[in-house]
């Protein structure tokens, strides 16, 4: 049980580190990166948190997170997609 705790209190500041890279990030990459990463984390806190209870009844509501953190992120990349840096004109062998 308290390594239960441990590991939770460690998923706590690995999401902390995660928020701080979200605000911090140079691009829009590294942000939507970080809050992937905070999603997948949080999956885990849940995870986690669930046997230390030992009831199994929020692995459903972890998956259920899983999936609307990935569908968010895979939103949020389809809106911020950039192609500025390539021009359609070029011919592969001019980009390279």
């Amino acid at each position: 049980m308290i390594i239960l705790a441990i590991t939770a209190i460690a998923v706590l500041v690995v999401i902390g580190l995660a928020l701080t890279r979200a605000f911090l990030g140079p691009t829009i990459y590294d942000r939507v990166l970080a809050v992937n990463m905070v999603g997948t984390k949080t999956v885990l806190l849940i995870c986690v948190i669930d046997f230390m209870g030992a009831d199994g009844s929020f692995l459903d509501v972890a998956l259920v997170y899983a999936l609307i953190n990935f569908i968010g992120v895979i939103a949020m990349l389809k809106f911020y997609e950039d192609d500025s840096s390539v021009d359609p004109d070029l011919k592969q062998e001019e980009i390279l």
